[in-house]
């Protein structure tokens, strides 16, 4: 059942090199810078969102992800989704608006897996970068890097994966899109969508609560992903696998991190969704398949490299 949760908004990063982290994001993947606040933070966008930006970044002792926002429909939507988080157990954190800039105010919550999310209404409207919206043309001439289409998802590690898709399903709206099951039938990954996209947001079960994995940033097709490798392999960027395919969403994927260890996903394609369509569901025995498609064989930096 649909609450008013409209997509995924943002995510605030934070790095150890500030410059470097900056140059990584425009230079490498692409992005845009569109302003800097009073904390020093940094925000950015890819050239197809509307809205001001959708990854801040802030220079930390270490790194990680500080919190992920989703835009809801409105202000009232807001405040009914504030009193359901709270009904379900959890402390909300009000936010001012202009706390983030140009951005409205927002309520902050820890899931049960000990990640922090928060949901607002409003931002400033800035429309695509490059792009009129009278007769647009079809890009941007301007782009550079990975030329990083839009902010797409989050894949996060933590505990209590059943509580948190309570949350997330009867609270926020998402529905099951994937999952992975164990032998005894318990779901050890879901991943969670609120469109026809392959996911949202996706949880894989840890004993550590509160672990970020990647964030991904859509490209629009699979040459663009081999692209991609040579751009890492041109500025020796780390890589840590791909390019593939996997076998979870089909999504054609590389794998890569940020100068502060953080890792970064460019995804193309995928399967789509309805509400009304079944999960997929995937075998714990089968993982290596379900992860990469090609070769079959878990990567066991991809599974313990956190932040």
């Amino acid at each position: 059942m649909r609450k008013g949760v409209l997509r995924p908004g943002h995510i605030q990063l934070r790095v150890l090199d500030l410059e470097a982290s900056i140059k990584h994001y425009v230079e490498l993947l692409g992005l845009h810078e569109t302003d800097r606040d009073e904390q020093g933070r940094v925000y950015l966008k890819a050239w197809s969102e509307v809205d001001k930006f959708s990854l801040v970044l802030r220079e930390a002792d270490e790194p990680g992800m500080d919190f992920m926002a989703f835009k809801v429909v409105d202000e009232s939507t807001l405040a009914s989704l504030t009193a359901d988080i709270e009904a379900f157990g959890l402390e909300v954190t009000h936010k001012e608006a202009g706390d983030l800039k140009d951005c409205g105010r927002r309520v902050q919550f820890t899931a049960p897996s000990g990640h922090v999310f928060e949901l607002y209404a409003e931002k400033a409207y800035t429309g695509k970068w490059g792009v009129e919206e009278t007769n647009p043309e079809a890009w941007p001439r301007a782009l550079r890097g990975m030329k990083a289409v839009r902010f797409d998802h989050c894949l996060l590690y933590g505990d209590e994966l059943a509580k948190t898709y309570d949350l997330f399903v009867d609270v926020l709206g998402f529905y099951l899109a994937e999952q992975v099951l164990d032998p005894d039938g318990n779901r050890i990954a879901q991943f969670l969508t609120l469109s026809m996209k392959a996911h949202d947001i996706a949880f894989i079960q840890h004993e550590e609560k509160a672990k970020f994995h990647h964030a991904s940033f859509y490209l629009e097709t699979w040459e663009d992903i081999l692209r991609a490798a040579d751009l890492i392999s041109m500025t020796n960027t780390s890589l840590d696998i791909g390019p593939t395919r996997h076998g979870i969403t089909h999504g054609k994927t590389i794998y890569f991190f940020d100068p502060s260890g953080n890792r970064n996903e460019v995804f193309a394609g995928g399967d789509y969704m309805y509400p009304d369509h079944n999960p997929i569901t995937w075998k714990a025995e089968d993982l290596g398949k379900a992860i990469f498609y090609h070769d079959r064989v878990l990567n066991e930096r991809f599974l313990t490299v956190l932040t």
